[in-house]
């Protein structure tokens, strides 16, 4: 039999919850939550990732790089026994770092007429290079280039040697690649970088060892220009996106509850009985079980048990498992685990300010406006990849969805929104604007339907997603209300 859950204690347990590390920060041990959504992902034989901002890819690529993770990660399932004993180098990320070209040297060798290709290849080659290989006594980036560039062969058997002694200590030697979007201002300069990335990846894989990974965003990858490179579907053909659907979402949850303070608790609530376990950092970290996170009938009546059955006083509000990621969903349906996150930490508190006696550890109308809330998260994390989505986003503020096309351009048009992307650029830090920015507002509604800000309907209009909608301050009748 399970235990029932204090309200109170639920409340406050959900209130605790911290954000995940970002940015290439160490994660957290309770924070090290493995989807079998994202397991594919992290197979050294799949070289390209791709995912929404949130979902994951700075994560992984920072917990990739740490030892004491990937034994976590190998000790949670054994598909990833291989990383225990992986050596594991950065080609590119989110910071500056000696062991890659940054934006500025990137620009300087490809004006000088380095090839993208040749580039990253240098970049691998100087990972694997031994401290006493010939390659090592080059003191810039543009003299290791020229060495790859001109020696050929010797960086042939470089690559070589490095496999054979990786193959005989039965051990891959992994290069990341995050944050793209850092290496160039322009799509032009990106898709070739992106293209001649793929191309190393591939190369990569002619050996048995060494491989190369490469996070992308979705935008960056979904476009000829890279599709088209020789050979380019052979890596596309592994590529995985980074999904969180919602039984994963949940099991984020359990697993972030059942490793804090009052883990044991949660644990005895949700499934008494022994839990898998790893260590981390020295601390005992327990994963959900997966009968737990596979079967929806028992999550949804756990939750119900914190957050209430309904969304009113009745089944015709809605149910709280559903509705909390269905307003949280962009346009494909897909959910930040951040945002879903925030909007439960939201609830709690708001819960414990308004409805202190609730007998649940939510109060429905909490969870509205925990929702509303998170909603600004949600708007955030795009902005982070995209910030010229704030300034046409926010030029839109008061408006009603759905609506036709023409009524959001000729609002753009009136105070030039659109002419002024390109003229603010430096002075918002846009690093990428809209890649079909020629066609003007049309580019640009383009560019919002494949982020999921925008989707059509059967009727030609636009409209938008409850979780963007709210954040920037757009009406629908029936609707969660506008923040503000």
């Amino acid at each position: 039999m399970t235990a029932p859950i204090d309200a109170e204690a639920a409340r406050a347990a959900i209130l605790a919850l911290r954000e995940a590390a970002s940015h290439g920060d160490d994660p957290a041990p309770e924070h090290v939550y493995l989807p079998r959504s994202h397991l594919k992902a992290l197979d050294p034989n799949c070289l390209v990732v791709t995912g929404m901002r949130g979902a994951g890819k700075t994560f992984w690529w920072t917990a990739l790089q740490k030892p004491s993770v990937r034994r976590l990660l190998a000790q949670q399932d054994e598909r990833l026994a291989w990383s225990e004993s992986a050596h594991v180098g950065i080609g590119f990320g989110t910071r500056p770092s000696d062991q890659y070209p940054g934006r500025a040297v990137l620009r300087s060798l490809s004006r000088a007429g380095a090839e993208p290709r040749t580039i990253w290849r240098t970049v691998q080659a100087w990972q694997v290079a031994p401290e006493d290989h010939p390659l090592r006594a080059c003191g810039s980036w543009r003299a290791r280039i020229s060495y790859v560039d001109t020696k050929p062969e010797a960086v042939d058997r470089l690559f070589q040697d490095r496999d054979a002694e990786c193959d005989r200590r039965g051990l891959y030697y992994l290069t990341l690649f995050d944050a793209l979007d850092r290496s160039s201002d322009d799509w032009n300069d990106m898709y070739p970088a992106i293209r001649g990335l793929v191309q190393t990846a591939l190369e990569m894989r002619s050996y048995r060892r060494l491989r190369v990974k490469v996070f992308l965003r979705s935008d960056q990858i979904n476009d000829k220009e890279v599709a088209d490179a020789p050979d380019a579907s052979k890596a596309l053909s592994s590529m995985v996106e980074l999904s969180w659907p919602r039984h994963e979402l949940y099991g984020l949850l359990w697993h972030r509850l059942t490793n804090g303070p009052d883990g044991q608790v949660f644990r005895q609530f949700l499934q008494p009985g022994d839990w898998p376990s790893g260590s981390l950092d020295g601390r005992t970290v327990v994963s959900v079980p997966r009968r737990l996170v596979r079967d929806e009938a028992i999550q949804r009546g756990k939750f119900h048990e914190i957050a209430g059955r309904w969304m009113g006083t009745d089944r015709r509000r809605g149910f709280p498992y559903a509705w909390i990621p269905n307003h949280l969903g962009d346009s494909e349906r897909r959910v930040s685990p951040r945002s879903f996150l925030a909007a439960l930490r939201m609830a709690a508190e708001d819960t414990a300010e308004r409805y202190p006696d609730c007998k649940t550890a939510l109060h429905c109308e909490s969870i509205r406006r925990g929702v509303r809330s998170a909603s600004r998260v949600r708007v955030q994390e795009v902005e982070g990849d995209y910030p010229w989505v704030r300034r046409v986003m926010g030029a839109l503020e008061g408006m009603v969805v759905p609506c036709r096309f023409e009524e959001i351009a000729e609002r753009w048009r009136a105070i030039r929104v659109v002419d002024q992307l390109a003229e603010v650029a430096d002075e918002d830090g846009v690093r990428l604007l809209p890649r079909r920015i020629d066609l003007g507002a049309d580019g640009v509604r383009e560019a919002l339907e494949f982020l999921g800000v925008f989707f059509r309907m059967r009727d030609g209009r636009v409209n938008i997603p409850d979780v963007y909608r709210v954040g920037y301050g757009l009406g629908r009748e029936g609707g969660v209300k506008p923040s503000g």
